[in-house]
Formats: C-alpha cells, structure tokens, sequence
C-alpha cells in the first residue's frame, strides 16, 4: 500500500517530459524484463489451461487498464484529485471479490460501498466548478478503479495457485508485446525529452509500482479474504494527498480533504460491515 501511494503523483511528476502511453506502456515493459528474468532464474512452470486467460484478465486491469488509464487523466487534473476519486477501489475490490468468489454480505456493506462511489462522484463534480457534468478525466478514473479492482480480484484468486510474484510476473510477460508495441508508437510520435528526475520517477513506477509492489499485494490478497485485506488501502488515498503536496507542491484544499475523508469512511464501512458478516457465519 505504501509503495502504490506514491504512484500518482510519480506518475504526475514524470508527465512533464514523458508521454502518458510510454509512462503506462513503457513501465510495463521494463516490469516486464524484470519479471521474465526472475520467472527463468528460478525456472517457474508455465501456468495451464485456463489460468492464461485469468492471467489475460490480471493483465488487463492492472498491466494495461490502471496505469494508462490514470496517466492520461493526470494530464488533466492534479494527483489530490485522482487520489480521492480512486479512493472507491478498496471498496469496488471487495465488492468484485464477492462477486468473483460467491460471498454474501450483509446489506449494510452494499450500502456503504454505494456511498462511498456517491461521495467520489460528487467530489469530482464540485472540484469540477459544480457543473453537472463530469471531467473527461474523472471518466477515465472511473474506468481505471473498475479494471484495477478486476485485476486485484482475479489476481488474487489466481495468487492461491501460482504464487504472488508468479502471478504478477506472469501477467506482465503476457502483457509485454502488446506494451512494447505502445511503447514503440509513442516514442515514434512522441520522443522524449525527460529530466533525470523524471526518469527517476518512471524507474520507481517500473520497479516498485508495477512489479515489486505487487509482488506483496498479492501475497496479502492470497491470504485473504480478499475483500477485507483490499480495505487496507484506505489509507492509500491520504498518503497520496500528502505526497502530492510535499513533492508536487499541490495544494491540499479543505474540499479535497473533507471528500477523500467521506470516500474513506464509507469504505470503511463497507469493510466492517464485511467483517460482521464473516465473523457470523459458522467455520
């Protein structure tokens, strides 16, 4: 969790001289390099049968849908912003969990989780002037916390098989032509004109946020329950704010802070209201 909190505003500072396709794609395929290595290092087998196209779908939401999707709408609105409307995903990954592995939770959690999307929304809208209609970025948001919620579910489903740093190594491996062809169309139309510290700040996406980070996340989530374990990352959002306005200057206003507080709380909520329900059942 601490190592994805600083994924938005990395991803924020590297925009100032680098492509949003190359900072989603490129990482990617650094990832990539590093996971393959590690994969024929220690000679892992091949998953099998049906675990390929789980893997596709690991590959989707969080190789390829979060990380392009949140660089191209940290273009258009600053790291505090991004962080609170992604503040749902604990919450949109509990509820895909359930989902995904046929729990039943008790009313008051779908409550919550519905609350804690309403207050995201209505965040956007008013740091958005007020308007009724969306930013375009605020949909790309929307769309990145849905496919990075079905990566943490299935990947961690997946992780009780494979292992954790086998799933997510095996998810960027297949994910890995599809990038390096991204990777290509942009540094072709793009080329890139990056500081050192820019491209300090896309080694950390490539190395921590997008392999070495997962590597423990999905180790939680294989302990599990996945739902409960995912709500660890409602402090994510706070910390994310924080670095925002330490490293990017950002500033934290009182309505960013009183709407991530109200993603939070209704996300934890919805963890709770989980949690009772767990406990209730009999072993």
């Amino acid at each position: 969790m601490v190592a994805f909190s600083f994924t938005v505003p990395l991803t924020r500072a590297a925009l100032g001289g680098l492509d949003p396709l190359f900072i989603g794609a490129g990482r990617a395929v650094v990832a990539a390099t590093l996971a393959a290595g590690t994969l024929a290092l220690t000679r892992q087998r091949l998953p099998h049968g049906t675990q390929w196209a789980r893997l596709a779908v690991v590959a989707a939401g969080v190789v390829a849908g979060f990380p392009l999707l949140t660089s191209y709408a940290l273009q258009e609105v600053p790291a505090s912003h991004c962080a609170v409307v992604t503040a749902t995903l604990p919450a949109a990954t509990a509820v895909i969990a359930v989902l995904r592995t046929g729990e039943r939770p008790a009313r008051a959690f779908w409550l919550f989780a519905a609350l804690g999307a309403l207050a995201a929304v209505g965040f956007a809208v008013l740091q958005g002037g007020g308007t009724v209609h969306l930013q375009r970025a605020d949909l790309l948001l929307v769309l990145a916390v849905l496919a990075c919620a079905v990566g943490y579910a299935e990947g961690g489903v997946i992780s009780r098989e494979l292992g954790s740093w086998q799933t997510i190594s095996w998810a960027l491996v297949l994910a890995a032509p599809a990038m390096a062809a991204l990777s290509a169309v942009s540094l072709a139309a793009h080329p890139p004109s990056a500081t050192p510290t820019q491209w300090l700040c896309f080694a950390y996406l490539a190395c921590i946020s997008m392999f070495l980070g997962f590597v423990a996340w999905y180790r939680g989530l294989a302990i599990g329950p996945i739902a409960q374990v995912s709500q660890v990352q409602l402090a994510q959002p706070v910390l994310t704010i924080t670095w925002a306005g330490l490293l990017l200057g950002e500033q934290i206003t009182w309505l960013t802070v009183v709407g991530g507080l109200a993603v939070v709380a209704c996300a934890a909520g919805a963890s709770s209201s989980r949690a009772r329900t767990a406990r209730a059942r009999p072993s």
